[in-house]
């Protein structure tokens, strides 16, 4: 299942990332958001954009269309 497509409060577990803009996907490596790393959902905006997620001890905010490159697994 994709990022966008989860609900507030759902635990994932990162399984790829899609192929997307090469700078973008770095950024998301660099930033920890790596296969096998858990995450929560902790807001999503009235209009469903952005996301914020909370990952490794940080909050994160992407937008909808750039959360949908990460493939994730409920836990």
């Amino acid at each position: 299942m994709k990022l966008s497509d989860m609900t507030v409060g759902s635990l994932g577990r990162i399984t790829a990332l899609q192929p997307g803009e090469k700078v973008y996907r770095q950024r998301l490596i660099a930033m920890g958001l790596l296969p096998g790393t858990e995450l929560l959902v902790s807001r999503i905006a009235p209009l469903g954009d952005p996301v914020e997620i909370t990952v490794r001890g940080f909050s994160l905010s992407l937008r909808k269309g750039e959360a949908d490159i990460i493939q994730l697994e409920g836990i």
